[in-house]
């Protein structure tokens, strides 16, 4: 049996390194900022720094997903050299993408029928599908088949946890997620909105805390009621954060002082440049693995 390959999208938000050292391959999304497309490259064409202070300065990217062509032109090489692929997509709840690489992958089986090439909806984003990716690889790595990592991917993902909170509203507004009053009266009262992704896979605002310092706890606390096994959980945990890395570390700090059984420390990432255009700057996400999201 032909060694296969792990995939996903750029959109899983690890570093660049960390996709090599766990042999993750990725395919990237796009943006425009100030006039320049780019690919979503892990900060390569345009480092984090840069991108989260463009935006501060009022500059608006617009992002597009990878489309069926640019699928076809990133699987057929790896068929051609007898490799069989699972690639985990972009949660379908923000992104078509994976109905992008659906229909690529319909048009190569008829051209690749001695090939295997399975698509997995994530129904998750950023360091949370990053975490997810992380995962798989520890288990294509420990010897299991193709389909047992497909098949665990299917049916845990959704107890992959992601929570975010934001200290900057000024995107969600532009994005319409919340309205001009809304983001007027939240900034005044220094209202950070929690949210999380449901069992879709979309973002659901759930709580509105007023101060940074109230939602860093919270956060904590959200993870404290369901990550596997309460505060003996052992698994691993991911961070993401755009351009407030003090924040990120501040919910780093409580977390590996409320599980000390965790697998290592805390992975702070940062929020990409595909997430980040429609979260701006000031956003925390924390990832875990816990209870199954049912709504």
């Amino acid at each position: 049996m032909s060694e296969y390959i792990l995939s996903c999208c750029s959109t899983a938000d690890l570093s660049k390194e960390h996709f090599e050292k766990r042999n993750i391959r990725y395919i990237c999304f796009h943006y425009t900022l100030g006039g320049t497309s780019y690919p979503d490259d892990l900060g390569q064409s345009v480092p984090f720094q840069e991108f989260y202070a463009r935006m501060a300065a009022g500059e608006e990217p617009k992002t597009s997903q990878v489309n069926v062509d640019e699928f076809l032109a990133y699987f057929e090489p790896m068929l051609q050299e007898g490799r069989d692929i699972l690639h985990v997509s972009l949660s379908s709840g923000l992104s078509g993408s994976v109905n992008s690489a659906r229909i690529a992958a319909e048009e190569l089986r008829e051209k690749y029928p001695e090939r295997k090439l399975y698509i997995v909806d994530s129904l998750g984003a950023s360091s949370g599908y990053g975490l997810l990716m992380d995962t798989l690889a520890d288990l294509r790595d420990a010897g299991k088949s193709l389909e047992e990592v497909r098949d665990f991917a299917e049916e845990n993902k959704l107890k992959l946890h992601h929570w975010f909170f934001s200290t900057d509203l000024t995107f969600y507004v532009k994005g319409g997620r919340i309205s001009k009053a809304a983001g007027w009266f939240g900034t005044a009262l220094k209202i950070c909105p929690l949210l999380n992704m449901d069992n879709e896979g979309h973002l659901i605002p759930r709580q509105k805390i007023r101060g940074k310092k109230a939602v860093i706890q919270q956060i904590v606390k959200e993870m404290e009621a369901h990550a596997q096994n309460g505060h003996d959980y052992s698994g691993k945990c991911f961070i993401s954060e755009s351009a407030c890395y003090e924040d990120a570390r501040a919910v780093a700090d409580l977390v590996e002082a409320a599980f000390p059984h965790l697998n290592g420390k805390v992975i702070i990432n940062s929020v990409g440049t595909t997430i980040g255009s429609h979260t701006g700057p000031g956003t925390v996400a924390l990832f875990f693995w816990g209870d199954e999201r049912t709504a």
